[in-house]
């Protein structure tokens, strides 16, 4: 009998601290959720509340009316040392495209040379479409090179010439990269695709190095992504959920503890951190379809992940002031219009803040106001926000030409890229419409530690 009553009070003693544990734990989860993002969550829809910087463009290129389409690349083609315009059309089928037309122009909207067959082809732009400026030969000039139905086909960049013609599968038409896969002193092989399914590896002189299908038995991602993870001078593909050593075989394929990858496909893949180690990088993954953003080291090992939202591209840069360490600016789709987040994370995954606006899923970093801090950029309302998710300034895109319709900004989406457009060494930021492409001179950014090249780099739209 009196065990049981010295029993009794420790039972209570137990359940009172189970009872107070479980309480302390949902207070804690109660104010956690009510927290939300550390440093802003700010909703901008519709004109600013507030009047803001109108920033005129500096340069308005209106785009051949029958060759010129909205997927817009930069760069010096002619070799004259200045920026030339390289656009192009698409023809879509099944989700299967291929480029049709490609057209230079000079920053004075003057036609260096044309391209395709204008006949069957499409202006807007819903994918990436297979038209990069690369100097594929080493000989200091920049080629044009494309896919089109059934080839790969390099142009002269100052004459749009035919050089070369490589016959690849009809639906290897989705992507195109460079890379350096055979240990050269610069990227010359060169990676094409299906959209969902298959990849080849080309050398500079258009021999097959190898193919993968479903690489680590998912999905391809819109991009692969080539990253010398392991300092040998040749680099890995992160080919969709598995990274691919440079023969193509599978060197390791994330492995999600939180959602089910075969729901979908990798949308996205970024460099964070670089190492001298793939234990010392940190990537960036978003998960299409299957809901998720994930951060891995360079062996895969997964680190964290957060899961429920359809996140797609991300954008790498320094974003809050005084936060250690770069931070990830990643939007999530398919949301209604006026209801479009955007999203910042740091390395650890906390999430630091939200905007949300009317249509967040073209963006980009740049430092704008020349503080050394990145300035997020989106292109559907030409809006520039500071640290604090506040519209500092909105780019203007007047109509190129007086019997030009302006596009219904209701529907209408807007390429927007970065690269140095005026020879001064800092970035300047781009918006292409179906109609014109609109440079923005970025008078106070300050020059990057590493010198940029002329033009805008490659261009991938990640969807």
């Amino acid at each position: 009998m009196m065990n049981r009553f010295v029993k009794l009070p420790h039972r209570l003693c137990w359940f009172a601290c189970c009872c107070l544990l479980v309480a302390f734990g949902f207070c804690k989860l109660l104010n956690a959720k009510q927290k939300g993002p550390i440093y802003f969550d700010v909703r901008d829809v519709g004109e600013p509340a507030d009047k803001v910087h109108v920033i005129k463009p500096w340069k308005i290129i209106s785009l051949d009316p029958e060759y010129g389409g909205q997927w817009v690349v930069a760069g010096d083609v002619d070799d004259d040392g200045q920026v030339e315009i390289v656009s192009a059309e698409n023809v879509n089928k099944n989700d299967v495209h291929y480029t049709s037309t490609a057209v230079a122009q000079k920053l004075d909207g003057s036609v260096l040379w044309r391209w395709g067959n204008p006949d069957i082809g499409r202006k807007k732009w819903h994918h990436d479409v297979a038209c990069q400026i690369h100097d594929w030969d080493g000989d200091g000039k920049s080629e044009v090179v494309l896919c089109t139905k059934g080839y790969l086909v390099e142009l002269d960049g100052a004459t749009g010439r035919q050089r070369r013609r490589i016959a690849i599968a009809d639906e290897a038409t989705d992507c195109l990269l460079f890379a350096n896969l055979t240990g050269g002193n610069r990227p010359t092989d060169v990676l094409v695709k299906t959209r969902y399914h298959q990849i080849w590896a080309y050398d500079r002189a258009g021999n097959l190095l190898w193919t993968v299908r479903d690489p680590g038995g998912y999905r391809t991602a819109h991009q692969p992504r080539p990253i010398d993870l392991d300092g040998d001078g040749r680099d890995e593909i992160m080919a969709g959920y598995a990274m691919l050593n440079p023969d193509g075989s599978v060197r390791w394929v994330f492995k999600s503890k939180k959602v089910n990858q075969a729901r979908g496909h990798l949308d996205c893949c970024r460099v964070l951190r670089r190492g001298k180690t793939p234990e010392d990088f940190r990537l960036v993954l978003t998960c299409c379809g299957a809901n998720n953003v994930a951060l891995v080291d360079g062996n895969g090992r997964v680190l964290w992940e957060v899961s429920g939202h359809h996140f797609e591209s991300v954008d790498i840069g320094q974003i809050i002031p005084n936060h250690p360490a770069a931070q990830l600016l990643v939007d999530i789709d398919h949301q209604p219009l006026g209801k479009s987040p955007l999203w910042v994370l740091d390395e650890d995954g906390k999430h630091l803040g939200q905007l949300i606006t009317d249509y967040s899923r073209h963006h980009h970093l740049l430092d704008w106001t020349g503080d050394g801090v990145n300035e997020i950029l989106v292109a559907h309302n030409g809006g520039i926000y500071n640290h604090k998710g506040k519209r500092i300034g909105v780019f203007a895109t007047p109509k190129p030409t007086k019997n030009a319709s302006p596009p219904d900004e209701r529907i209408s989406e807007r390429s927007i890229l970065t690269g140095d457009m005026t020879g001064d060494g800092v970035p300047d930021v781009v918006l292409a419409t179906t109609e014109a492409v609109y440079i923005f001179k970025n008078e106070k950014g300050l020059k990057p530690d590493r010198p940029v090249p002329l033009g805008t780099g490659p261009n991938f739209t990640l969807y």
